[in-house]
């Protein structure tokens, strides 16, 4: 590969990787899923679930995407070939590809919602807000086909922009400018909410060790959360381990990714609820959170709009490095097979993208109670694109943690992680065995029809992944050389 694709400095992986996992999910998702299911039991769970699911399956991808230097359904495509490995392992990359494009459909449009939040916060348009007049307001952008496209547009031409650049002059130069300034947001954020809002009541909604409150629900929600908000499965982290210097240690990156990603969500988590208990708001979980409760809690603060508008730029940018990391990996395969321009290849990626982001737009009015989604799948466009999002990512994270660990050799892995035999013989364990089984689970509860019958279910998908395993081995019976 040529070194102008490769990261300039090492330390641009990191960033790329920690703004892909960085998202929306960290700043609305993980606090709330933390604070209703035991606080400090709950990290304690999933901190223990990332370090048997989620690292293991992240140093699959980047040992992926850095071995075959290309993008994910190329890569695949060469690491089949070069393992002797059926043709059928291929699906990963297209799967990564397809999953990457119908979330940042939807995902583009959620986003664009802090546009309209960062505007009204600088021109004050939220002072003395009420919290009818902020679900009116609400209500109101939900109701509006033509702002949530214009936010929509907006939003996802600028993320095109950066990508069209190339990896260095957009994604490189982008990164390590947009990832250190969010972390400098994030703690004058911290810093404010700890200062006007109510930080013991955060902490202790937070951070309180309940096992009681830790049911069978809370493991699960642990157990999704730490493979969701790692990025795994779309194929991002495999496109930027592509570009991966090959002395980077895959093993120190991957915990480094995971540590941050948690220390972001657990600190956003402090300084949102810190500043809604202040307000004297009850805590609430998604969409309500972000753009109900947290504007209204601003808006009846000092400095309040000011730092409500660092507050949804913060938003934004972790929105935007996520949301050019769904672009990356489809773009780069459209550049490597059909040689095209980047910028025309990111202009495809984005209008198709855009186009299917119209469907979720209209899914909050228009479509609101009667389209084709609701006449076939009984829920909306929105709600359809996320659930098939919930069941196409981590299929192709168990399908990514099958393959490294039955498929490559011990030789090539060993040859990429560049660690001692001891951690490569516990990887070896964890992705072979105890991360797929976990992301079974991820799986299996995305079915909507498998509620009830989960546990013998994932008996049965064990046994066949078992099979389909032991088929692997048999096609390259003792291949341990590359």
């Amino acid at each position: 590969m040529s070194t102008d694709n490769v990261w300039t400095h090492k330390g641009t992986f990191l960033l790329a990787a920690v703004g892909s996992a960085v998202g929306l999910g960290n700043l609305w998702r993980f606090p709330y899923l933390v604070g209703e299911h035991g606080g400090g039991a709950f990290i304690l769970v999933y901190a223990v679930c990332v370090l048997a699911i989620g690292v293991p399956i992240l140093i699959a991808e980047v040992l992926l995407g850095r071995s075959s230097r290309r993008s994910p359904i190329m890569g695949m495509q060469f690491l089949t070939r070069c393992h002797g490995a059926s043709r059928g392992w291929e699906v990963i990359g297209w799967l990564s590809a397809f999953s990457a494009i119908l979330v940042l459909s939807f995902y583009s449009v959620i986003s664009g919602w802090a546009l309209h939040y960062l505007w009204e916060m600088l021109t004050g348009k939220l002072r003395e807000a009420t919290s009818i007049s902020m679900q009116q307001d609400f209500a109101a952008l939900l109701d509006s086909p033509l702002l949530l496209t214009l936010y929509h547009t907006l939003f996802i031409v600028g993320c095109a922009i950066i990508v069209a650049r190339g990896i260095h002059r957009g994604l490189e130069r982008t990164l390590r400018v947009l990832m250190p300034l969010l972390l400098l947001i994030l703690m004058l954020v911290v810093f404010y909410a700890g200062s006007v809002g109510d930080m013991s009541a955060a902490a202790d909604f937070l951070l309180s060790f309940d096992v009681e409150r830790l049911s069978l629900e809370g493991w699960l929600e642990a157990m999704g959360q730490s493979f969701f908000t790692l990025s795994l499965g779309m194929g991002a982290i495999m496109a930027y381990g592509a570009y991966m210097s090959s002395d980077a240690s895959l093993t120190l990156t991957a915990f480094s990714i995971a540590l941050i990603d948690t220390l972001v969500a657990i600190l956003a988590g402090l300084a949102i609820f810190a500043l809604v208990f202040g307000a004297g708001l009850a805590p609430d979980s998604g969409p309500g959170l972000m753009f109900i409760s947290l504007p209204l809690a601003f808006s009846a603060m000092p400095y309040g709009a000011l730092l409500g508008s660092l507050f949804f730029l913060l938003v934004l940018g972790a929105a935007a490095s996520s949301a050019v990391s769904l672009i990356e990996p489809v773009a780069a395969w459209l550049v490597e097979r059909f040689a095209l321009a980047r910028a025309v290849a990111t202009g495809v990626v984005v209008i198709i993208a855009w186009s299917l982001g119209l469907a979720t737009v209209v899914s909050f009015n228009l479509w609101q109670a009667d389209s084709p989604f609701h006449q076939w799948f009984g829920l909306s466009a929105f709600n359809v694109f996320e659930l098939i999002s919930h069941v196409t990512l981590p299929l192709c994270g168990l399908l990514i943690a099958l393959f490294a660990g039955w498929a490559l050799t011990p030789t090539e892995s060993h040859k990429e992680m560049h660690t001692r035999s001891q951690w490569l013989h516990l990887w070896w364990l964890l992705i072979r065995f105890v991360a797929p089984t976990g992301v079974a689970f991820v799986f299996l509860r995305a079915l909507p029809w498998i509620e009830g019958y989960l546990l013998p279910t994932l008996g049965a998908v064990i046994i066949v992944g078992a099979f389909a395993a032991s088929r692997v081995l048999v096609s390259h019976p003792g291949a341990d050389s590359t």
